[in-house]
């Protein structure tokens, strides 16, 4: 049996790595990859060029395919900002459902912890996602988490719902 994947897709501050981490720690049997974590190991090689952007995305793309096809479900936590992107990931993910933590810009400033969009904005950090380089709203989601005006819980349930049907639809 191959495995599913969720890939979650927002703007930083959205609340994509919250709820991943708490769906996950609900489903043992589900793999977590995270932006940032991912980009501090398996991708530290990479900058933020559009080059190395692309390959962060490729190399996630296989690392999810390899999980799946060893019968492993993924979720993801990644911006991946392009539609092109994350449709290359449906297309070579053989079960792949975009999620999509929609959250407006000013909660998400409100939520930035890193002080990123304080750096973005100060010209501090180049090419910040939302601010100085474009998010492509994904044009069909299968799943849209209202992480800007629903709880974590709310947003969990939709996720719990949602991986139920699809796990079933898989099998």
């Amino acid at each position: 049996m191959s495995g599913i994947t969720l890939w979650m897709t927002g703007l930083s501050g959205s609340g994509k790595s919250t709820i991943a981490e708490n769906f996950v720690n609900a489903r043992s049997n589900v793999v977590l990859l995270d932006g940032d974590i991912v980009r501090k190991g398996l991708c530290s090689d990479l900058g933020f060029s559009a080059e190395d952007r692309a390959e962060n995305m490729r190399r996630l793309i296989e690392l999810c395919a390899l999980f799946n096809k060893n019968g492993k479900d993924v979720i993801t936590a990644f911006i991946s900002p392009y539609e092109e992107w994350r449709q290359k990931a449906v297309e070579r993910i053989d079960n792949c459902h975009i999620v999509y933590c929609w959250s407006d810009l000013k909660t998400c400033e409100l939520r930035d912890v890193k002080g990123l969009y304080k750096k973005a904005r100060a010209g501090e950090i180049p090419e910040f996602t939302g601010i100085d380089s474009p998010y492509e709203i994904p044009v069909e989601p299968d799943l849209v988490l209202h992480t800007g005006t629903k709880s974590v819980r709310e947003c969990l349930g939709d996720m719990y719902r949602y991986y139920k049907i699809a796990r079933e639809e898989s099998e």
